[in-house]
């Protein structure tokens, strides 16, 4: 039997300092799960933050320099999580257990506000991409600068690309941001927006060389990580995984209820690109609101970037 008197005394300072360091370590197992590859903005207390970096080209042979990532990440009736990658992100027509049971409840009423509808924004794709960089300047963490990184980001910066490839204006001249020679340094400026990390005041400086030698920029490029690596069906659980996981997240209760409403779903509504994801049979109803602003369509970075 446990000694109660003596737990009382094992309490204290000793006590305390072996639970913290016991934390610490577990802080900084987690911590190295991180790939140490990546590169990752801080902000300060108030959600501010302030980087230089440069974009840097396709490394190798590879045709283009980032890659599209599709991502779910929402937490379940459960309690318990789900984040993994979809296996949209393979292609047009690959079937992923999220945006199949979306799409079901996208089309289970053409109501906007219905519950199926609130369901399926919950439990969107994000979008992300994924680019080699050079980082110039971290405020935050200058043991950061002069390396050379990948950087996973969103849409927003991904406008701000686009934005210097296809400028609005006649008096501004199209820049590629991925160009050694000709390109330009990306200052990343993060402000906290109702408690989101918001990158509108982010911006390109004029175009100029990254380095003064080829051989420095030579150098650099070799040694670029490959990004379509990241594409690869090694990095994607299979559906059957996915659906088990998923419905662990859910609950058996809710999945019922999904499978059970199929019988009145609605006709499939005119949707955007991300609910459903794949295309469907279009009803009478008006257009639906958007369900997300990670949805976007880079054709035409493709096809300015084709054209040297």
């Amino acid at each position: 039997m446990v000694d109660f008197a003596k737990l009382k005394a094992a309490r204290g300072k000793n006590s305390l300092e072996t639970l913290t360091q016991e934390i610490t370590k577990l802080n900084a197992k987690a911590d190295s799960v991180k790939d140490a590859r990546f590169w990752y903005p801080n902000v300060d207390k108030v959600g501010n933050g302030y980087a230089v970096i440069r974009f840097l080209p396709a490394p190798g042979d590879e045709p283009v320099p980032f890659v599209r990532l599709w991502e779910h990440g929402f937490k379940g009736p459960t309690g318990q999580w789900y984040i993994e990658n979809s296996r949209t992100t393979l292609g047009a027509g690959t079937p992923d257990p999220v945006s199949d049971l979306n799409n079901k409840l996208w089309n289970m009423s053409t109501d906007d506000s219905s519950e199926t509808r609130k369901q399926a924004r919950a439990q969107k794709r994000n979008l992300h991409y994924i680019a080699n960089i050079f980082v110039i300047e971290d405020k935050a963490n200058p043991e950061n600068n002069g390396k050379h990184f990948l950087f996973k980001f969103g849409k927003k910066v991904f406008d701000k690309i686009n934005e210097a490839m296809n400028p609005q204006f006649g008096d501004e001249r199209p820049i590629n941001p991925f160009d050694l020679w000709e390109g330009a340094n990306f200052k990343l400026k993060i402000r906290n927006v109702e408690g989101y990390r918001n990158y509108d005041k982010s911006e390109f400086a004029s175009p100029s060389p990254l380095f003064d030698n080829d051989d420095d920029m030579e150098a650099l490029w070799k040694h670029e990580y490959s990004l379509q690596a990241f594409l690869a069906e090694s990095n994607f659980k299979s559906y059957d995984e996915l659906k088990k996981r998923l419905d662990l997240v859910l609950g058996e209760t809710t999945q019922g209820k999904v499978n059970t409403a199929r019988k009145k779903a609605a006709e499939p509504a005119d949707v955007d690109d991300e609910i459903p994801w794949h295309d469907t049979p279009k009803a009478k109803a008006a257009p639906a609101a958007s369900v997300t602003d990670d949805d976007d369509e880079d054709m035409e970075f493709f096809k300015n970037l084709s054209r040297d």
